[in-house]
């Protein structure tokens, strides 16, 4: 319950989680013992939900608690209950030294497990809850057993090195479901598939738009699922998927996928530079037949990943946003009276805007890929 509440409400303090954590686990203590009245759990959660409506509740805040309050009997249960702070943007749990952990875990062991699982799972809250549940478990396991240890130096060491795939799992994870909780998966499909063209221009649209289609898959079907190595599993067959297609076209990708561990050979891909951009001719445009075609969304794409591998520097941001864009214009062109008209309207002012931009985008991203933080900042 800690976990699944943290995960939440991400931006809630330790003790407002504290209080709503109580109040679930004493609801389901009185509500699921034998014997207890029918109506227990209803009236449980109602009264729950009128103490969330209080003006001073105890509970996590949330601009859309007022929302709910408004409405009545089970809609406003489930309106609170569907209530969740977005995710932070990058993971805030630092670990503290191994001598801290034991000082703390010695201290107070409840006290620490349950600051611990707080902090853990509202910095990974995207991550997916089995992965999450293993992680701390493994991470609690390894505090309590080298703590008492009477070589606790040595012991961390080596429980590290076993939690080190799980570790990593729960990175990755967290970063990719952050993504297509953002992004969604036809988006997501297109981030991976530009990703893939920056760190190996030389590919073919053909060779990665299906490891990228693989990957949305594996997201959609793992982020929100509580089947206990849903994650570990997809991910690592879709790790073994683009090492076998891409190994031999690729020596930095072959680097990255000769180790035995899959997770860490995802991170590895995951954090290759990008390549530099070969002398490629000028990106042909879709047609308008194209555009408006049964198959337009994916000549957008296959444009957007022509772009990428020439401009291998551009932010996945600004990609994306280029997506939006060309979706946005087929939406609005493609129904309208005179599509072409309203197209080649469209494709001016992007002919007038774009360059410039790809160019100064390059420039720069470009020069803080190469230079270090310090040259960086002083060009």
């Amino acid at each position: 319950t800690i976990i699944a509440n943290s995960r939440k409400y991400s931006n809630a303090t330790f003790e407002e989680i504290s209080h709503l954590v109580h109040e679930i686990v004493s609801l389901a203590e009185t509500c699921c013992a034998e014997g207890a009245d029918p109506s227990c759990y209803d009236a449980g959660s109602s009264a729950l939900s009128a103490k969330s409506c209080g003006r001073s509740s105890p509970f996590p805040a949330h601009p859309g608690t007022a929302g709910c309050c408004a409405q009545e009997g089970l809609e406003q249960k489930l309106c609170l209950a569907a209530l969740r702070h977005p995710p932070q943007q990058l993971p805030r749990y630092l670990q503290p030294s191994n001598e801290e952990l034991c000082q703390a875990f010695k201290k107070d062991p409840k006290d620490f497990a349950d600051r611990f699982l707080h902090e853990y799972a509202s910095s990974y809250g995207q991550a997916p809850l089995p992965v999450l549940l293993g992680s701390t478990r493994t991470f609690l396991s390894m505090v309590s057993t080298c703590c008492i240890s009477a070589a606790p130096t040595a012991c961390f060491l080596k429980e590290k090195l076993e939690r080190k795939t799980l570790s990593l799992l729960t990175l990755m994870s967290n970063r990719v479901c952050s993504h297509f909780t953002a992004y969604g998966k036809d988006k997501v499909t297109v981030s991976y598939l530009t990703s893939l063209a920056q760190k190996m221009p030389g590919a073919s649209f053909e060779d990665l738009f299906p490891l990228a289609e693989d990957a949305a898959e594996v997201f959609s079907q793992c982020c929100d699922s509580v089947a206990e190595d849903c994650m570990q599993k997809k991910l690592s067959e879709h790790v073994a998927k683009a090492c076998g297609a891409l190994s031999a076209r690729d020596e930095r990708f072959a680097d990255c996928c000769k180790g035995k561990n899959l997770m860490q050979n995802y991170f590895c891909i995951s954090a290759l530079p990008p390549a530099p951009a070969p002398k490629l001719p000028e990106a042909q445009k879709p047609t308008n037949g194209q555009l408006c075609g049964e198959e337009g969304a994916r000549h957008t794409k296959r444009y957007l990943f022509e772009l990428a591998r020439r401009h291998t520097s551009i932010p996945d941001a600004f990609l994306g946003k280029l997506y939006d864009a060309s979706e946005k214009v087929r939406g609005e062109c493609c129904s309208a009276k005179d599509t072409s008209a309203c197209l080649d309207s469209k494709r001016r002012q992007m002919g007038e805007e774009l360059p410039p931009f790809l160019e100064k985008a390059s420039q720069l991203c470009g020069q803080y890929g190469q230079l270090n933080f310090l040259d960086f900042k002083k060009r």
